[in-house]
């Protein structure tokens, strides 16, 4: 049983504005201009965290004429449910685990 978390992507996904850019990529595929819109980040802000996305492998790029579409890759994201799963089954069984004291 695994029972770590990634701690990298947990960084990655801890900005609120990453958070609520994966938030939007989870209900459709977007491009800058639309996530610009639905955040009201700056453009230059909202590509910065992009990069940080697509380099930490949770979103991917589609490009398309001169506009570029990010989507979430949703793998990463059970991945990391998996995880915290995993963690919430260990804590279950942690009450029964007690270590005593010197």
């Amino acid at each position: 049983m695994m029972t770590s978390v990634d701690t990298d992507l947990m960084r990655v996904l801890a900005d609120p504005l990453r958070l609520q850019i994966v938030t939007l990529l989870a209900r459709e595929t977007l491009c800058t201009t639309h996530l610009v819109e639905e955040t009201g980040a700056k453009q230059t802000n909202l590509s910065n965290h992009l990069r940080v996305l697509r380099e930490a492998g949770v979103v991917e790029t589609e490009p398309c004429g001169r506009f570029t579409y990010y989507k979430l890759r949703p793998d990463v994201i059970a991945l990391l449910a998996g995880q915290f799963a995993d963690l919430a089954a260990s804590a279950r069984t942690a009450a029964e685990n007690k270590r005593a004291c010197p």
